[in-house]
């Protein structure tokens, strides 16, 4: 795998300047549901058969960008998830390692049957190795991947914003579709749909993302993965959104995939704690001479892991016309990382503790600097 990986960064490393914005690519595009199709018989057994169809004839790369997508697309695959009660649902997978493919938890959720569309080789059987709702990342292991679906590289650091990245995946079953922009913004929290919970370590950008992405790879020009594609903001009619799409990050995903391959299953850190930032209400409310960040508690589940240590909202307080908490802990420092909101403090629990760590956390409490000691737990089962 080393010397796949070295080939890749040569071959990049010696692509020319990019010029152009997106690429969009498209070989022997995986075949879709159609009116006609829809009648006839269904065949008795999936065949994972290895024949190749006629390759077609590969354009030369004139750009670094044509360069990233060549050494990318073929480790990039369309998933089609069938045997659910909505129907086919579709998105996108990357080889992770071995014959392992990472996509999101929800596009795999709403079927028990996936198949994995390679590009110039057509469908392969695959097979769910495990699902994690709260990192909505997921573990897919194909059936006679070919060869040349090799393993793609995470960021050994997540890059700063403005680093070009480009999305490649299968939106609107389009598939081998390449956009590219740059990093827009980072440790975002991405929320769960029907949960309480969100997703820590985002990674905001503006490259279009569409349904049918989800589950792709996040790229550098490098042709390593940043995170996986989960999401873009639509917005309303009032509000529509323009260029706001996450990905989980390669941080998150480093934690999580190993977990999910070895045991199906991933364990999150949990607190018990309801959160808001803090704001300029809070801080007057709540006297906090000299604090203007932090994390404010505003509940404590009554049994959860901080009940008894950390305190929650006693009382509430008006201040210009808004009614305001007061009297709960502000958290300003976990471990050794400052917390300046809740994003910092969920992207702590989930890549630098697990359950059953005992972790040191600073509060501000009636105006007064303390250390408390919390073990954290592990977050409950989901219920969607």
């Amino acid at each position: 795998m080393d010397d796949e990986r070295s080939s890749r960064r040569t071959f990049l490393a010696s692509a020319s300047i990019a010029l152009s914005t997106a690429i969009a690519g498209c070989s022997l595009g995986a075949p879709t549901d159609s009116p006609e199709e829809s009648n006839t018989t269904e065949t008795a057994q999936f065949s994972n058969d290895p024949q190749r169809p006629p390759q077609q004839e590969q354009i030369q790369a004139d750009s670094q960008l044509s360069g990233v997508y060549q050494e990318v697309v073929d480790s990039v695959t369309a998933v089609r998830m069938e045997g659910g009660m909505q129907g086919a649902a579709a998105g996108t997978a990357w080889v992770y390692d071995d014959d392992y493919l990472v996509t999101n938890e929800h596009v795999v959720r709403e079927g028990s049957d996936p198949f994995l569309w390679f590009t110039d080789i057509g469908w392969r059987d695959a097979s769910i190795v495990g699902t994690d709702l709260y990192s909505d990342l997921a573990v897919l292991e194909a059936e006679n991947k070919p060869e040349e679906a090799t393993p793609l590289d995470l960021v050994d650091e997540e890059p700063p914003v403005g680093t070009r990245v480009a999305a490649v995946g299968n939106p609107f079953e389009l598939t081998g579709s390449f956009t590219s922009g740059v990093i827009s913004g980072r440790n975002r929290t991405i929320q769960i749909p029907r949960t309480p919970f969100s997703i820590a370590d985002g990674v905001q950008t503006d490259a279009a993302l569409n349904p049918g992405n989800s589950g792709g790879p996040l790229i550098t020009h490098d042709g390593e993965v940043v995170g996986v594609i989960n999401s873009g903001i639509r917005g309303s009619q009032a509000n529509p959104a323009e260029n706001v799409g996450f990905a989980i990050s390669a941080a998150l995903v480093r934690e999580v995939v190993p977990e999910l391959i070895e045991d199906g299953t991933y364990e999150h850190s949990y607190l018990g704690v309801g959160l808001r930032d803090v704001t300029p209400g809070i801080i007057d409310a709540n006297d906090l001479d000299g604090v203007r960040w932090g994390v404010y508690i505003g509940e404590v589940v009554s049994d959860g892991p901080a009940a008894g240590t950390l305190r929650g909202t006693q009382t509430t307080e008006r201040v210009r016309g808004r009614q305001v908490p007061v009297g709960g802990d502000v958290i300003v420092r976990m471990g050794d990382w400052t917390i300046q909101n809740r994003e910092r403090l969920s992207a702590f629990l989930a890549l630098e503790t697990t359950p059953g760590d005992t972790i040191e956390i600073e509060v501000v409490r009636d105006g007064e600097r303390e250390a408390v000691d919390v073990t954290v737990g592990s977050r409950p089962d989901p219920e969607v």
